[in-house]
């Protein structure tokens, strides 16, 4: 039996490669960042760029356990 479960990986692009990656982090980022810093329990850092802001929703989705859909990235 061949391993599919990555067949449907997401194929973004790393956050350090965007080209908008230094932009200030988005509005939906910083609220989605604020749910998820609140349930960890955790401080969101001020000025943060886009890049900054989907790297530390990556790792608050595996602390809070959201967006873990499909089941655990480890």
């Amino acid at each position: 039996m061949t391993d599919s479960s990555n067949s449907g990986t997401n194929p973004e692009k790393d956050p350090s490669e965007w080209t908008t990656g230094d932009e200030p982090m988005t509005g939906p980022q910083e609220s989605y960042l604020n749910t998820l810093a609140q349930e960890a329990g955790q401080e969101v850092p001020d000025g943060i760029t886009k890049a900054q802001a989907s790297e530390l929703i990556d790792e608050l989705q595996h602390q809070t356990g959201r967006g873990l859909e499909g089941g655990d990235r480890s």
